[in-house]
């Protein structure tokens, strides 16, 4: 059995320079740009990996919150293969060896089969098995109930040497490996993905305030806020109710 510890990286609309807004596609909200990953054995040596950005064809402008984050261009992907060839390639790196997924928050693995779906693959066969391991991470370091370690401070608590960049999916692929490492036993079982479970409890939906957001910024910096400003401002305080970018 092998274990695929991989991690993503993702784009999302942007407003080009002309204000002219590219359509949000509610299938496909958040677009691969980067998948990292390392194979491990069951004794847990790393056997192969697998680096790869991945050209945006939905969203095809990095919005700069992202490059800003990522540290990925226009011009780093804009040769790059999309995602169907990218993805073709994942799948001979995953094998057909019996696999378990294992990932730093369910996130990567919802939005990577639904890139798959969008992008028109059928499910995924290479596993139904996966490990949440920031989940056991945060129980091993006895974080409070309803809360998550994220992936840096696992790092810094944990004394693993910090060796390259974060939010760089190959980068976080390793990290996650060594934390796995350090916290593993035999009470950490794979469990089976289902996208529909755990149900989620509705919650009423809230309305934001973002005329307050901005002229709360505008306060704080004394000056008004530019239309990209404002743009970058409501999509950080979007993708942080998220939780995506949680490390």
């Amino acid at each position: 059995m092998n274990y695929i510890i991989f991690d993503l990286e993702f784009n999302q609309k942007f407003s080009d320079s002309s204000d002219v807004e590219s359509v949000k596609n509610p299938k496909l909200p958040f677009e691969i740009i980067q998948i990292g990953a390392l194979k491990l054995n069951e004794n847990f040596q790393t056997i192969s990996e697998f680096n790869a950005l991945v050209k945006p064809t939905v969203y095809p402008i990095i919005h700069p919150y992202i490059e800003n984050l990522t540290k990925i261009t226009n011009e780093k992907v804009s040769s790059c293969k999309n995602f169907t060839q990218v993805y073709e390639d994942f799948k001979k790196f995953v094998g057909e060896d019996e696999t378990v997924l294992c990932v730093w928050g369910m996130v990567d693995i919802k939005e990577l089969l639904r890139n798959i779906k969008y992008f028109n693959f059928p499910t995924p066969s290479f596993s139904k098995y996966f490990i949440d391991i920031q989940r056991h991470a945060s129980r091993y370091l006895k974080v409070p109930k309803q809360s998550q370690v994220g992936l840096r401070t696992a790092i810094e608590l944990l004394n693993i040497p910090i060796d390259g960049e974060f939010h760089d999916a190959f980068y976080d692929a390793y990290y996650t490996v060594e934390v796995f490492k350090k916290i593993y036993d035999d009470s950490i079982k794979p469990s089976i993905y289902s996208p529909n479970s755990p149900k989620r409890i509705t919650q009423p939906k809230e309305n934001v305030d973002t005329a307050a957001l901005i002229k709360q910024f505008e306060k704080m910096y004394d000056r008004e806020m530019t239309k990209e400003e404002q743009s970058i401002i409501k999509l950080a305080y979007t993708m942080g109710r998220t939780r995506q970018f949680i490390k």
